[in-house]
């Protein structure tokens, strides 16, 4: 980067030259020519002084770059340089040092410095500069010291260029850019081969003295650590003079980019590094997106759930004309949405012991008891808030406390063994589960909100990028948002929410008014029908997407748990619904349920805290995973009715010794007992496999269990209607494939990691990727579509959702029993 000396008036320096003279100290300075290298020595009785004169043409930007180098590794005599230009000033000593981790210094013999560049003048002709440099020490011998001053030919950087250069730490680098006429935002794309020594890419407005150190990089403008990738995005409005400064510093250590961390301040503290810590790098400027591709990114997130709206509207179409074609047969109930009644007798057939899920054997429901009948049955629409029963009159009837140990323990349970509370109780009690997932939303989003508010203003204030992880390749600013693609994302979640819950309240209509018109079908066939879970689930997607809109809005280390407290919420609701469908009576509370909920979540904040190297922490977090285990096998096996307590260690050896020592005898429920024991040895696998890699991932290790275990008993419901001969109708079949399909490919975009705040901001950025969708989503963000599709059609295709009207009576159909209709329940 080599210049000459341009021509300049004789005259005008002489005259420069003779003020100096007068006024300098030191004498009257030399005449400097740019790309000759000065030899010199100094010392406390004498310096130097160098002048350099240039002239600038009309419109041009002159850079200068001065470079100094002294064979002295005196630290109490330093050279000093000092460079006066006209309307600043730039000073250094030889050997420069810096100050890393522990106060250790690492010193530069050879220093080079780009002065601020001259402004740009409206004259018609030549301007005239001037520059001086004064080279001194305090030292009492003689110092030796060589200067090169140049001029530099590829100072402005072009649109859609690459320009590679090298930096060090003593020798930084800055370059200047211009807006085009027809750009309004610009990235700027940072690469390197290497991926240390560790650096820093600034973006600074034009304002001298340009921060080119270690030191002070951060003083202004906004900057990015960097190991072999950064991006900066740069919109014109920022900068009122549509142009700025591209800085790149080099760092003395590596620790801030993931690099090795010295052990202490011991050993050779002053060393020399001149030579070792070049990096090569490669700068390139394109142009960002335009306000037309926000506009139609736009559209397109609302109209691709808009259309979830369209269909259910269709669906409900075709099931209203299904509805009058039933009608005018006279074949329909009013739950179907008609008001029509036919009268219907129950089926009875064999025996529990061969049955199929819609058989009836009158004598085995605990004495002939018809408590489903309509005589014993509470008034029509007496299932609403209005009733006074408390959650305390669960248990107080007598024929209840009376049998209960007794049937619940039979070999062959039924549904109506598992339903004999009263139905407004039990109805009451899971809308707990409603009302609390609102309260508890409001308290946790609300701070939430505040809190990634304050994020987002401490990153536009102090333009440090590294506090959140974002794909810096594929993040589109909008107002005061530093990435708006990831929250618009999220709208998904909320839509489809919205959506699921207008699908379960028209459900939840029909059913009240087949309540009140004392239907037949409603009152003596099917699952007993509570919707207080569902309402649930469709508040927590709503909320993950808001959450997760959050979350995005600064993802990193301090407020990951953010993004991921409702997805444990979620697999567990949809747990609790699958077996609140056959198990309505002794389903958990609503308290105990998020009160489990809340453990979870402070697992996962305690495992992402102590997780990554704390042997203790797995240790305990085994045990207490296969305990859990262990505990909830036992109250599935035994229908909640095996107590937990301090006699508990010597119930379970006598069960041991007595079905497996003295008498090996065949498990009394097989078909529960084999999807305990594959559940077990899929939550011990999770145990071990995290007490022994230790995952760095915590949170999405505790998802993962979460979604095994749904998945795991949602094959085993479906397997066990499958045996008993039922079939799958076209809709809910159709529901469940979309599902599968659609989470494989949610999943296929979730590995696709494009950060991670387990790593050092720019360790996240090396796995930094362009967008793939429309030119303004990236690969995370066709994650939050298709995941929340996913949700939805997982939500629809849940075969307690979606149960048919049973051709059986309540009380004669087996714990799994009843014929399905998957696709009726929520049309």
């Amino acid at each position: 980067m080599a210049g000459g000396a341009a021509p300049v008036s004789g005259a005008l320096l002489c005259a420069l030259l003779w003020v100096v003279a007068g006024n300098g100290p030191g004498g009257s300075p030399a005449p400097g020519a740019f790309g000759r290298v000065y030899r010199g020595a100094v010392n406390i009785s004498a310096e130097r002084v160098y002048a350099f004169a240039y002239s600038s043409e009309p419109g041009q930007v002159d850079a200068v770059r001065v470079y100094v180098n002294s064979s002295s590794e005196n630290l109490q005599y330093p050279v000093l340089f000092v460079v006066r230009q006209q309307k600043g000033v730039l000073s250094w000593q030889v050997p420069l040092i810096f100050r890393g981790l522990y106060q250790r210094t690492y010193n530069y013999q050879e220093v080079s410095r780009t002065l601020c560049p001259s402004e740009p003048t409206p004259e018609t002709g030549p301007s005239d500069q001037i520059i001086f440099v004064d080279v001194a020490s305090m030292a009492p011998f003689n110092i030796t010291y060589e200067l090169l001053v140049t001029r530099l030919e590829n100072f402005q950087l072009e649109t859609n260029k690459a320009f590679n250069f090298t930096a060090s730490p003593s020798q930084p680098q800055y370059f200047l850019y211009k807006f085009p006429q027809d750009v309004d935002s610009v990235i700027i794309k940072v690469v390197s081969d290497a991926v240390y020594p560790c650096s820093v890419v600034s973006v600074q407005d034009i304002v001298c003295p340009v921060y080119d150190l270690d030191h002070n990089v951060e003083f202004n403008g906004v900057y990015q650590s960097m190991t072999k990738q950064a991006a900066i995005t740069v919109q014109r409005k920022d900068f009122p003079g549509e142009q700025f400064f591209v800085v790149f510093v080099i760092k003395p250590e590596d620790y801030a980019c993931g690099g090795s961390v010295p052990s202490s301040i011991h050993g050779n503290v002053n060393r020399t590094w001149n030579l070792q810590r070049t990096k090569n790098l490669q700068v390139t400027i394109v142009p960002s997106i335009k306000k037309s591709v926000y506009v139609q990114a736009m559209f397109f997130s609302f109209l691709s759930f808009l259309s979830f709206y369209l269909g259910s509207v269709v669906v409900a179409f075709v099931h209203y004309i299904r509805v009058r074609r039933k009608a005018s047969a006279g074949r329909l109930s009013p739950e179907d949405g008609s008001g029509i009644m036919t009268s219907s007798h129950p089926i009875t057939a064999g025996t529990p012991e061969g049955s199929s899920y819609g058989a009836i054997d009158e004598s085995s429901s605990s004495g002939g008891r018809q408590l489903s009948s309509p005589e014993r049955r509470p008034p029509a629409g007496s299932d609403t808030d209005s009733s006074v029963e408390e959650e305390s009159d669960f248990d107080t009837m007598p024929e209840i406390e009376s049998d209960k140990n007794v049937i619940r323990t039979k070999v062959f349970l039924y549904l109506s063994d598992l339903s004999r509370k009263d139905r407004r109780i039990v109805s009451k009690k899971y809308k707990i589960y409603f009302w609390n997932i609102i309260t508890i939303a409001v308290f946790y989003a609300l701070p939430v909100i505040q809190l990634v508010i304050t994020y987002q203003t401490v990153v536009n204030v102090t333009g440090n990028q590294d506090i959140c992880y974002y794909n810096f390749l594929c993040a589109h600013p909008l107002g005061v948002l530093s990435a708006f693609n990831n929250i618009l994302s999220n709208v998904g979640h909320m839509l489809l929410g919205f959506l699921f819950l207008l699908i379960v309240l028209r459900r939840d209509i029909l059913h009240r008014r087949a309540m009140e018109m004392k239907d037949i079908y409603t009152l003596d066939y099917g699952i007993p029908k509570h919707f207080g879970l569902f309402y649930a689930m469709g508040i927590a997607l709503m909320m993950e997407g808001v959450l997760s809109a959050c979350y995005h809005v600064c993802p990193n280390y301090s407020n990951f748990q953010f993004d991921t407290s409702f997805m444990y919420m979620i697999a567990g609701l949809c747990m609790l619904k699958l077996y609140q469908t056959r198990h309505p009576d002794i389903n958990a509370s609503a308290y105990s349920a998020y009160a489990s909920f809340a453990v979870v979540i402070c697992l996962a904040v305690l495992g992402v805290v102590f997780g990554k190297n704390d042997m203790w922490f797995w240790v305990i977090f085994s045990m207490i995973h296969v305990l859990a285990s262990l505990a909830l096998s036992t109250q599935i096996y035994y229908m909640g009715r095996f107590k937990i307590d301090l006699g508990i260690f010597r119930r379970v050896a006598m069960v041991l010794y007595t079905d497996c020592i003295q008498q090996c005898s065949r498990p009394m429920y097989m078909d529960r007992m084999v999807l305990l024991i594959v559940g077990n040895l899929v939550n011990w696998s999770f145990a071990i496999f995290g007490l022994v890699y230790r995952p760095r991932d915590f949170a999405s290790y505790i998802l993962g269990i979460f979604i095994c275990n749904l998945l795991l008993y949602l094959a085993f419901y479906i397997i066990m209607k499958l045996r008993s001969s039922e079939k799958l109708l076209p809709i809910p079949l159709f529901c469940i494939v979309a599902t599968a399909v659609v989470w494989a490919a949610a999943l296929y975009f979730f590995f696709q990691t494009l950060s991670s705040w387990e790593e050092t901001p720019a360790e996240s950025r090396e796995k930094n990727r362009p967008c793939i969708l429309l030119g303004f989503f990236d690969d995370h963000d066709v994650w939050h579509f298709l995941s929340a599709a996913a949700l939805f059609f997982s939500f629809l295709s849940r075969p307690q959702q979606q149960e048919q009207r049973s051709e059986a009576q309540l009380h004669g159909a087996l714990l799994h029993g009843a014929t399905w209709k998957l696709h009726e329940e929520l049309q």
